[in-house]
């Protein structure tokens, strides 16, 4: 098969859903590496996250070409991109994170649209006006128009029904991965990224976007309240950042936390793999891909009840109201009294998180791909 891929964010985004991409990419190509895989992107400047296409002869990048599609690449992106698609012979189009080019519907293309979230529908005060239109409008006209539809959690599942009224029959369950990195146990690392970035001996470890829906500022009254602990956070934001670095200078909590971002993904890991526990305490998530790679690194983790949580935690994670600064402090104290605890937690999550290995993720995509 020749397969396409909506590649815009594997090149330029390193969260979510840039790691999913480049994930699925990896994977794909090589489990099964007799396939073509194509890689559509306006933006084909190499990081260091893509070095595994160095090593892939099965994958080519495209971008414009045309002069007018190199000057109007956003409309290349959504429109034009077919005359490249066939072109090209492709025979699946996978749009890796919630779009599908206009038209392609009309060609012999099969189509597949990954659906992480619709957090902008169950949380639409934290979007602007404009956002919420143009998600709303690329969003239902994907999923409408896609032969399948793959939504990263049961929770996203339940989420495309019931917001966009979709046949449950059109959209297959696919769990996202991490990347091997977190899978490598490298302690002894540590000492030389401690010193890297003057880091604690002994902290919590807080992971993922400095965004409201991320909840972080729970977890620093929690912090607040345990004056005997420290914590690392890894991510980045903006307005809300300040917010919480309001708050850690207003209570004293500077030579309490530290954080970091940009980093590479054998430092992140090598800061997981050190840390007493994470604490994921987010209102609402697609998935919650710093879960699994907690997991992978052998350390408890505490994160929110409801939603997709337990299913990137499994059952033995503890699960608390992320609003809650005495549930936390509570599951905090659990995990710090009770060595066995702590012990099953570690044991039994990494169990959990070997359903995610790449092997089963990438059988479970090829499977959709061969039935179009």
């Amino acid at each position: 098969m020749r397969i396409g891929f909506d590649a815009k964010r594997a090149f330029t985004n390193f969260t979510g859903l840039g790691n999913y991409s480049r994930d699925t990419i990896r994977i794909l190509s090589s489990f099964f590496d007799k396939n073509d895989y194509l890689l559509y992107t306006t933006n084909n400047k190499l990081n260091n996250r893509l070095d595994f296409l160095k090593n892939q002869s099965n994958i080519s990048i495209r971008s414009p070409h045309k002069l007018l599609d190199k000057i109007f690449s956003s409309y290349w992106r959504t429109k034009n991109i077919l005359n490249d698609l066939e072109n090209d012979n492709i025979d699946i189009y996978h749009g890796l994170s919630h779009e599908l080019p206009l038209g392609i519907e009309d060609t012999k293309i099969k189509t597949i649209v990954t659906i992480h979230d619709l957090i902008y529908l169950r949380y639409p005060n934290l979007f602007s006006s404009i956002d919420l239109k143009i998600y709303d409008k690329k969003f239902r006209s994907a999923c409408k128009r896609a032969d399948k539809i793959i939504a990263v959690s049961k929770q996203t599942k339940k989420d495309v029904i019931n917001y966009f009224s979709i046949n449950e029959q059109k959209i297959e369950v696919i769990y996202q991965g991490c990347n091997n990195a977190f899978k490598k146990s490298d302690y002894d690392n540590y000492e030389l990224i401690k010193n890297k970035f003057s880091l604690f001996d002994k902290y919590l470890l807080y992971v993922g976007s400095i965004e409201e829906r991320k909840n972080l500022i729970t977890l620093l009254k929690v912090l607040k309240d345990l004056p005997n602990k420290k914590l690392i956070i890894i991510g980045d934001g903006s307005s809300y950042k300040k917010m919480c670095m309001n708050f850690i200078h207003e209570n004293n909590l500077l030579n309490r936390t530290k954080i970091l971002s940009g980093l590479s993904l054998n430092d992140m890991a090598s800061i997981y793999q050190n840390a007493e526990m994470l604490i994921y305490p987010s209102i609402f998530e697609g998935f919650g891909i710093p879960i699994l790679e907690a997991l992978y690194c052998k350390i408890p983790v505490i994160s929110s009840k409801g939603g997709c949580f337990i299913e990137a935690g499994g059952p033995d994670s503890i699960y608390i109201d992320p609003l809650s600064k005495v549930d936390i402090i509570e599951a905090i104290n659990k995990i710090d009294n009770n060595p066995e605890i702590r012990k099953k937690m570690i044991s039994n999550g990494l169990k959990h998180a070997e359903n995610f290995s790449d092997e089963n993720i990438a059988n479970n995509l090829m499977k959709v791909y061969k039935s179009l």
